[in-house]
Formats: structure tokens, sequence, C-alpha cells
């Protein structure tokens, strides 16, 4: 098309539907015919406000939809930290906050939904805070840091996560809902029942049936909530009542309004000029607004159709949501409170174990029309998808919720069904794309489905008569699990012997590390004797992180967090005389960085003889216990956690697992030690310890979940051990522990039946292996200086093994100078790395 022809269209708002609708625009050729500018409000491109919470752990650039700030198309241009302030519909222009004006041939509005604040006296005080953007949770953010107690106004799906937040900040945290139950939009009142012991027992308040009456003041800053017969602390109060479409842009420019606010628009989404679309929280259908992000996705595919002269309709959209909320499962979809008429429910529910499902079906009991999951929301993505396809239920639908062990019964899918409903990804299409090598978009929103995903392709290909690869390598058949009882059952010692039995070739730099952990787990011994040398990562190989300049750090264990005055002025030398850079890591240890290969066993002999040992920060294996200062020095405090975090760290120290692990014990429900986002997390009770498991940070980040509350300490150790030992014989390679519970069939509950229940009688044998592992251990760095041979692979250079290179030198890390053996090396201070440059 010539360029005089081209059309501009304008984009306002860019958030994950404004998103959703450009991308759309690229993949289906509108912007070959359409020049796109997106006017973003936020100062950031448009992130994933699913997964906010999150945000304190993973950072703004994890959430990001579009990590390098601007679109592949050159037709797509985008502008942030811009307002709207105003739409000419007439003259089909609108007004930027600038001064400036952007002419439109089409205009879409994608401005969303603004939190609804309840006008109660104090309101707007210093303290007081929505839960929207990224901007708000910094702020919250700031404002806990000094603050002890907060309070979240709503407890459904954002107030949960609100609270979540706080929580996470280690603020004493109350939720207080005008309902008599949480999410009194998605569960009903068994639901949320079962719910609000989930809550409680991770030491939130709630308060329910209760309204707020105002923000209590002091010093000219909110200091709690008045509930009428009741007064809650709170120094930080966020508001998460409810979200109103942002509708202003629309009103002042003569648009036809739904009478409960939002732009009213027709199938296409076209509002009452035939220019201008809505699309999102901001629109109204038939007027009524959604507000859920696959709606929103849905109409920006209804758009991109109609702009391209496609019959693409809006008739309306799925409210199902599946949610971890404070590390509980919680799901609701279609007819959840069992509205339609003659409808009947079928409920089982677990008070133990915290589970409440409900299923609604039809008045013939052949259909099923909605349900409520909490607790355990395994088969929400089965379920789901079969009340939008009509599916016939078996003859005892109670199955679909009963546990395997009581009789729980799986069912297919036809290839209608629809598995991803934040992109409309059916079961046929996720088929299709493993029949050509494609690609779907299922499982990239919410990621609710994925598992469900995964099964399908699986099912496919065995269907094909093909076998889904897990082989751990090209040179093994077999997956790490299988190669560990492979080794075990006939007592292996060398990688030689194993890939002549059971393997090809001869190893490569999969299967040889993988080979030296399973040794390691089974057998003991130092990670550098003998064969085992050369199996071994490079990091492993010289038991230090190799960093990129080529450098290696240094992380001596500090158990618990707790260090000694002449501990801290030992590492202090060591950095001073070794021209260190030094920094506090996340985990409560000092890490040193800048030390060369032949410097590495001089640093290890000052921190061995000062007491130090190898904090395995370079290995596959336990890397910290963190905790907070317990019941030894906080007021809230009611157990010992310092106490039992450097026991476990001690104890778990050098244990070589399939990837790192991390700990954390914390001394109350505050949480200041963020176990829960650990792979095994204690929360101190006043009964005992609650033992969390599989919560991961990284790419994927995940909560741990509960497996076992009010334990006595013997017993914490004793399931910690099985729980350690039965992931190590049993988790591939390189899997976190979240993805490894989620890869057993039963999930937690199968991981709650090994270890708490024991239903395999593999406890004493998980218990000894641990018992093995504590008696054998021995500390790399000191085992290693006292060993000519292993002391042999330190040298920088073989032709000058005491001295380094003259001609290299070291820059500073951010004014920290590096020591320099060469002559006269220049320190440039405030560089980003310490680098290695030739003179």
């Amino acid at each position: 098309m010539s360029p005089h022809l081209r059309k501009t269209l304008v984009v306002v708002g860019h958030g994950m539907v404004g998103h959703r609708f450009v991308q759309a625009a690229v993949e289906r050729g509108l912007t070959e015919t359409h020049d796109v500018v997106v006017v973003g409000e936020e100062p950031r491109a448009a992130y994933d406000r699913v997964a906010l919470t999150s945000f304190f752990e993973v950072g703004a650039d994890a959430l990001s939809l579009l990590p390098d700030g601007e679109y592949d198309d050159p037709r797509v241009r985008l502008v942030l930290g811009t307002a709207v302030t105003g739409v000419d519909a007439g003259a089909q222009v609108v007004a930027l906050d600038d001064g400036t004006e952007l002419a439109y041939d089409e205009l879409v509005l994608a401005t969303g939904a603004a939190p609804f604040v309840p006008p109660v006296p104090g309101h707007d005080l210093p303290g007081c805070f929505v839960y929207r953007t990224i901007e708000d949770l910094e702020a919250i953010r700031e404002a806990a840091a000094g603050a002890r107690t907060g309070a979240v106004i709503g407890g459904g799906l954002l107030g949960l996560e609100a609270a979540n937040a706080l929580h996470q900040l280690g603020l004493e945290t109350h939720v207080v809902e005008m309902a008599p139950r949480l999410m009194p939009v998605q569960v009903d009142d068994a639901g949320g029942a079962v719910l609000a012991r989930h809550v409680e027992a991770l030491g939130l308040q709630l308060h329910t049936g209760v309204a707020t009456k105002g923000v209590v003041e002091r010093a000219g800053r909110a200091a709690g909530l008045d509930l009428g017969e009741a007064t809650v602390e709170a120094d930080v109060v966020v508001f998460s009542a409810g979200i109103r479409p942002r509708d202003a842009l629309a009103r002042t420019a003569g648009l036809a309004v739904a009478e409960r606010g939002g732009v009213l628009v027709d199938e296409q989404c076209r509002t009452s000029d035939p220019h201008v679309w809505a699309v999102g929280e901001c629109a109204a259908p038939a007027g009524r607004m959604y507000g859920l992000v696959a709606p929103g996705y849905a109409m920006a595919e209804v758009v991109v159709d109609a702009l391209l002269g496609g019959p693409g309709a809006f008739t309306g959209a799925d409210m199902s949501t599946k949610l971890k909320l404070l590390g509980v499962d919680v799901a609701s979809f279609g007819d959840a409170f069992a509205a339609t008429e003659g409808a009947l429910e079928l409920v089982f529910a677990d008070a133990v174990a915290g589970i409440y499902k409900k299923l609604v079906v039809s008045d013939d009991g052949r259909r099923l029309l909605g349900g409520i999951l909490v607790g355990d929301a395994s088969a929400y993505g089965v379920l789901r998808p079969m009340v939008s396809s009509g599916i016939a239920l078996p003859d005892n639908p109670e199955e679909l919720i009963l546990p395997a062990s009581r009789g729980g019964a799986e069912i297919g899918l036809p290839d209608e069904a629809q598995v991803c409903s934040c992109n409309d990804v059916s079961k046929g299409d996720i088929v299709a794309a493993a029949a050509c090598d494609g690609t779907t978009r299922a499982g990239a929103t919410c990621g609710s489905c994925k598992t469900l995903v995964k099964s399908i392709i699986e099912e496919y290909y065995a269907s094909q008569g093909k076998v889904v690869d897990r082989s751990l390598c090209e040179h093994f058949a077999m997956t790490r699990a299988e190669l560990f009882d492979v080794v075990a059952v006939h007592g292996y010692t060398r990688f030689d012997d194993i890939i002549e039995a059971h393997g090809r070739g001869r190893g490569c730099d999969v299967c040889k590390p993988t080979v030296a952990s399973i040794l390691a787990s089974q057998l003991g011994g130092h990670v550098l004797e003998a064969e085992r040398a050369t199996l071994q990562d490079t990091n492993d190989a010289y038991l230090a992180n190799i960093q990129r300049n080529g450098t290696y750090s240094v992380v001596p264990r500090i158990a618990g967090g707790e260090i000694t005055p002449e501990g801290l002025i030992v590492i202090g030398e060591v950095a001073r005389d070794f021209g260190l850079y030094t920094k506090i890591t996340g985990g409560q240890r000092i890490d040193l960085f800048g030390a060369r290969l032949e410097q590495l066993p001089d640093i290890w002999r000052r921190l061995v003889d000062a007491g130090f040992e190898s904090g395995h920060a370079y290995g596959k294996s336990l890397r910290t216990v963190k905790s907070c200062v317990g019941s030894t020095w906080c007021r809230y405090g009611v157990q010992d956690s310092v106490r039992m975090a450097i026991d476990l760290e001690l104890r778990y120290r050098g244990l070589r697992s399939p990837h790192k692990l991390k700990g954390g014990v914390s001394g109350c429900a505050r949480e200041c030690a963020e176990a829960r986002g650990k792979d095994f997390g204690i929360i101190a009770t006043e009964k005992g310890w609650n033992l969390y498991v599989g919560g991961n940070g990284g790419a994927n980040p995940a909560h741990a979940r509960l497996l076992a509350g009010d334990l006595d300490s013997e017993t914490l150790v004793r399931y910690l051990d099985r729980f350690l030992m039965y992931y190590v014989r049993t988790a591939d390679r390189l899997q976190r522990t979240a993805p490894w519970i989620d890869s057993l069939e039963g999930g937690l509950d199968r991981v709650r039946a090994v270890v708490v229940d024991d239903v395999l009688g593999l406890g004493s044998e998980l218990e000894a292996a641990m018992a093995r592992h504590v008696e054998g251990y021995v500390d790399e760095w000191s085992a290693t200086i006292e060993d000519p041979e292993k002391l042999e692979r330190f040298v920088s250079f073989v032709n000058a093994p005491g001295t380094p290179d003259p001609h290299i030198s070291f820059r500073a890390e951010r004014g920290q100078a590096v020591a320099d053996d060469g002559p006269a090396a220049p320190v440039v201070l405030g560089s980003t790395i310490p680098v290695g440059v030739p003179r």
C-alpha cells in the first residue's frame, strides 16, 4: 500500500489488554495498512498485573510483557508516561498532557479500571494506598519499611493479593471484608470458611461481615481502622474494595456509557462512534463490565478482526478464575452458586486437610455447570473445559472431585474444549500445534493450564506411537531418577562403569555432573576425589563460583546468619588483604568477589583457621537456611528460629541435590525470614512449627505450601529429612522443588502421603539415607587445602603457578579497590564489574 493510503490507529492505554491488542494487530497483518501509536500513562511498558504480588520477589523487569520496551514492528510507536486528556470524536483527534495532539482514523480505548476507594473519613491520609500498579507497590513497600501493622479493606481477589503483599513485607496484617466471607463473588459460605482457616493459619487476622467506618488518624497519618465496635491498629492501609471502569474520556467525548459505568459497546466492541472502540475493563459490552484479563484479550481479538473486515463478535466470556492466594489454591468456574434452575450440588470436604470441592451439575446429572475448589484446585484444568464443551459427565460425577485414593477418576476432553481461557486456546488447537511443531499462547498468561497443556501434548504423542523422550541426555536413555536407582541398586562408584553398563559414548556436560551429584548423594566423600573431579562442572570443579570476568567468589557458611564479631573481623581482613569486593547476600551471608584461581586455597586457609567452612554457593546443594532473630530478641517471636535455622543448615550442609536448595525459618507469622519463598520453610506457631515445601524464586517464583502444621522439633526434622531425600531420589536434573512437586501425580498430596503418612513404607529408609549424609559430612575447603594432589588444580598459569601474569591488572568494583600484585595497576572507581585488562 502506498504511504498516503495508510491509516493511523491510536491505542489509549498500554496495560495487558492494550498490549494484547497490539500483538494481535501485528500478528494478523493490521499494521500492513495502519500505523499504530500506543499512548501509555504509566512510565513503563505493559506488565503482568495478574502476578503483581510477585513484584516483591522478582522485581519489575520480570513482570514486563515487553522487556525491550518497544515492538519489533517499526510501524508501532509506543509513547509512555503520557496521559490522554481529551478526545474530539468529531475531529478525530486526541489531546495529550504535553500539549500535543494525535489525529486518528481509528481509536481504541484500553484505559482499564481504577481502584474504588470508599469515601470514608480519612481515606486520603498519608499511609493510605491502593493496590493497582507497580508504583503503588513501591509506595507500599516504602511505607512498610517503618511500619509494624497493616490492614486491607476488601477480602476479594485483589484484597487477598494485597494482604499477601503486606504479609510478605513483614507486617501484622488484617483483612476487613463487608461480606460475611472472603472472596464473596467466587466462593460460597463453605468454601469461604475453608479459605478463612487457611488464611488465619498464616497469621493474618480476618474481620468479615463488618464495614469500615473510617481511617483512624494519629499525628497526621493513618494509624488504624474504625470498625464500629472495634478498632484495628494499622500503620499501612490498603484499599482494595473493587474497581471502577475508567470511562472519563468516553464521557467527555460524548460516547454512550453503561448505566453502571463503562463504555457501552456492541458485539464488535465498537462504541456509539463508528471509529472508536473500547476493550478490557473500561468497556461494557451489553452494559456489563468484565474485570478479568481473559475477556479483555477476547475483546482485543474481536476489534482486530473487525478492523480487518472479519465477522468476529464478543458475546460474553468465561469468568472462571484459578489463583494461588497466600499459598492456597482457589478456583471458581461456571455456575459456581447453582443459580441454574434445578441445579444439583455435589460436595467433598476434608476439614483436616483444608480442602473443599463443589460441583454444580444439571438436574439430570449429565452436564457440569460449574464448581468451586479451595485447598486443592488440581482438577480445575479438566473441570473448567467440561463446562464450556458440554461433555457428558460419568455415571458417578462425584469421582471427579474425590481424591484418587477414594475413587477419584479422570476423564478425557473433546477437541473443542477450551483449555486456556486467557488466550482462547482449545485442546484441538494444542493438538494441531503439536502435530506441526507449531506454537500456541496456552499457558502464557496466568499459567493455570500449563499442567493440562503438557498432558495433552504427551497424550497426543502417545496416540501417534511416539514416546515423549525424558532421557537425561544422548548418552543415557533414562531419567535422572531412574539413573539414581540404577546406581543405588548396582552399587556403582565410577562413571565409567555406569556408562559402560547402562549408557553409550563418553558422556557430556549434562550427564557427568548429574552422575557426580548422584554419587555424592549416595556415597558422600569429596567431590574432587580421583575420577569424580573430572565429572564436575566449572563451579564444583574449583569449589567456588566463577564470575563473568574469570575471577571467583568465595562464600563461607554463616549458618542461620549468626556470626561473631571475631568472625566478621576475619572476613574483613581477608577481603582487605586479597582485595576482594564484599557484599551481603540475600541469604544472610557475605560474598567475597574477585579472587583469582591461585588465591582460593590461601583464602580458604585463612577462613578455615578462623572456624569457617564452605557455604556451597557453587554447588547444586543446600545454600542457606535464612532466619529472623526469633524469640531471642524479637517481641513477636514465639520460637527460637535462629537455633532451628542453624541446626537445619548444619544438618543439611553439603547435601548434593538435583538443584540448589534454600531454606528459611521464621520465628512468628510475620514471616521476616521469607520462609515461604524457599524450598523448605518453617514458620513458628504457639504449638511448634509449620512446615512448608516447594517455594522457589527465580524466573518462575512459587510460594511454598503447607505440608504439616504445629510440629514438634523432632517430628519437623524427621519430615524434612524424608522430604529432602525423596526429592533427591526422584527429581529430574536441574528441577527445583516447586516444579518437582507439580510433576508428581497427586502433587503435594502425593508428597504428604509419602513424607507424613509414609504410605510407601520408605520413611525409615529416607531417614537413614539422611543420617548417612550427616555422619559422613566433610568440609570441602578444609579437605582440599590438606591434600597436595587436590591443590595442584588451583593454578591460573601452568608455567607460573605461584605468580599471576604481570600484564594483567584488575579494576575496582563499585569503589572497592581490588588488590593487584602486578606493577602500578590503575584503580578505576565506579566501574560496573572488575575486568581483567591487558596492559
